[in-house]
């Protein structure tokens, strides 16, 4: 019989990338997978997988309310179903599968997607802040098994708990240029250089809204918003009111193969993070590595990881500020020097194939291998 193997995320499925390689992983080692997350109002279908999904619903969706009932149902369901390996995905999770992974003695991995205590969010909530911080300081130096999405937070929990956790990186897997679509078929000009900034989490601090401002200085180009976050209704009112929805496209989240298509369409990638927490700080966000599939060059924050690879192949610059004219002046440099962006484009195809997830899966193998 197939080892059964619970995976818990918090997310509502549809657009988690690095949860559903870390599916696909344990299906190919020959686990017989189950992922659960929650479903929400607004939540779209989720494609087809070859694992069994269980999404569950909620009456509320956010605040501690939430958090309290999803862990609450999260550890019901995994008492009653049996399972040879839990897979926890973030602090969020952690608490209902450490508990079971005690009581009924299985092996756990917890995947860090990021410095949990430090995101925006939490950083000047400091009684919030301080619960979740009980909760990891309980649990995480008694862990056997954790990974993290880079070497910064990597050493990060190091130095605070003592265990170095094992990294891998958010990179995509390698992935074929779609065939060609006219742009015009996606919904978008034929004559315009296109910059494109996507997330599902394009939220406070990372430079959306100084782009949207951008964009009034820069000429030639408009810009591509994909996907949902909680400035969207903000940088809408923005374009508006700067009578911008000439140079300001939005797309809602899109199924990945979608959203790939229009990544493809693009010309210059944007991941814009402001240093204003150390989760930030140290973020390497899935999109950079979709831009480099997707082989467009990229401009970016100086993050120190970001920069790290951005630098490493020489696929792309960084903008010097994020006051909106300093981003456009650096725009209208890229604008102006075709050759450069030839370079980078060059660049971008070796980087394309050593930046992969099926060199990066090897490392999230080697765990999962001792409980196959």
């Amino acid at each position: 019989m197939k080892k059964k193997a619970i995976v818990s995320v918090i997310n509502d499925l549809v657009t988690d990338q690095r949860v559903k390689k870390t599916c696909q992983t344990l299906t190919a080692l020959g686990f017989e997978v189950t992922l659960t997350g929650r479903r929400l109002r607004s939540s779209p279908a989720m494609d087809d997988r070859p694992y069994r999904i269980v999404r569950m619903k909620l009456f509320a969706e956010k605040g501690p309310l939430f958090y309290s009932c999803f862990n609450l149902r999260l550890f019901f369901f995994l008492l009653f179903h049996k399972a040879g390996i839990l897979v926890a995905n973030d602090l969020d999770t952690l608490l209902p599968n450490y508990l079971i992974s005690r009581l009924k003695h299985i092996p756990l991995v917890y995947d860090s997607h990021e410095y949990f205590t430090g995101v925006p969010e939490l950083v000047n909530r400091k009684k919030v802040q301080g619960v979740w911080k009980s909760i990891e300081k309980r649990i995480f130096p008694r862990l056997k098994k954790v990974i993290t999405v880079n070497d910064s937070i990597a050493g990060l929990y190091e130095k605070e708990y003592g265990i170095k956790p094992v990294v891998v990186r958010n990179v995509s897997a390698v992935r074929k240029i779609p065939e060609i679509q006219t742009r015009a078929s996606l919904g978008l000009p034929d004559n315009k250089f296109i910059l494109i900034l996507q997330g599902s989490g394009i939220n406070m601090h990372r430079g959306a809204e100084e782009m949207v401002l951008a964009m009034q200085y820069i000429n030639d180009a408009v810009l591509l918003i994909v996907g949902g976050g909680d400035v969207i209704g903000k940088l809408k009112d923005m374009v508006k009111g700067n009578q911008l929805g000439h140079k300001v496209i939005f797309r809602p989240r899109q199924p990945y193969d979608k959203l790939f298509k229009l990544t493809c369409s693009a010309d210059l990638g944007l991941t814009l993070d402001k240093d204003t927490n150390i989760n930030y700080r140290y973020s390497l966000p899935n999109k950079l590595f979709d831009y480099i599939q997707a082989r467009i060059p990229v401009l970016a924050s100086p993050l120190p990881e970001i920069k790290k690879i951005i630098e490493q192949y020489d696929i792309g610059d960084f903008i010097p500020g994020h006051e909106p004219k300093m981003i456009a002046e650096k725009v209208n440099q890229i604008l102006a020097n075709q050759e450069l962006i030839h370079k980078w484009k060059k660049n971008i195809n070796f980087a394309a194939t050593q930046l992969t997830w099926e060199n990066e899966e090897r490392n999230l193998k080697k765990i999962f291998e001792e409980y196959v």
